[in-house]
């Protein structure tokens, strides 16, 4: 290969792909849609359907910086629409945590673990690691309307459960649709 071709193939590396971005985008909007349909469950605390289409995205997409870009969107979005007290920046700064956590276990897991059992997983500990921060972070902004506790056990784990449920649901659909998308773009490059 010329030095040139070599060069632009780097280049290529660097670049974030379009479709990768569309699709993170559209797992974006799906999950504010579904977070602005589903009614409060305690104290107007809900559990977090853009959460799961964070997951998706994470868990689907390869690319890191399209990881770290839907976690932020994702974070603004959830900021701007909650209805929690203090929950503007608690969701800022849970989205941006739980980002980096199920980025690290997208990361490292799959060696140790079949997708079978990381799917649920960071269903699981994706959801109670962004529901603890939440709470934690709107707790230290302004009074809970509830306690801790209350909340954790009447909201956090039932979007835990809720949320796993979601994602075993959804991820084989979003994997297939990723992969159509991949091999499409593929047949196109020829």
């Amino acid at each position: 290969m010329k030095q040139a071709e070599l060069r632009r193939v780097e280049t290529r590396r660097d670049e974030m792909n379009v479709g990768d971005l569309a699709l993170a985008g559209l797992l974006v909007a799906l999950g504010l849609v579904l977070h602005g349909i589903f009614p409060g469950i305690v104290a107007g605390m809900k559990p977090d359907f853009s959460l799961i289409m964070l997951f998706i995205a994470i868990l689907v997409i390869p690319d890191k910086k399209v990881a770290a870009v839907t976690g932020l969107a994702t974070a603004v979005i959830t900021a701007m629409t909650t209805s929690f007290p203090g929950g503007h920046i608690a969701n800022i700064v849970d989205k941006i945590i739980t980002t980096a956590v199920v980025m690290a276990m997208a990361a490292f897991w799959p060696e140790v673990l079949p997708k079978r059992v990381l799917i649920p997983t960071v269903g699981v500990l994706g959801t109670l690691v962004s529901g603890v921060v939440f709470l934690r972070t709107a707790a230290l902004l302004a009074d809970l309307p509830a306690a801790f506790t209350q909340l954790f056990v009447s909201v956090v784990l039932p979007a835990a459960a809720i949320n796993t449920a979601a994602l075993l649901l959804l991820y084989p659909l979003a994997a297939k649709l990723y992969s159509m998308q991949t091999f499409r773009s593929m047949r196109t490059a020829k």
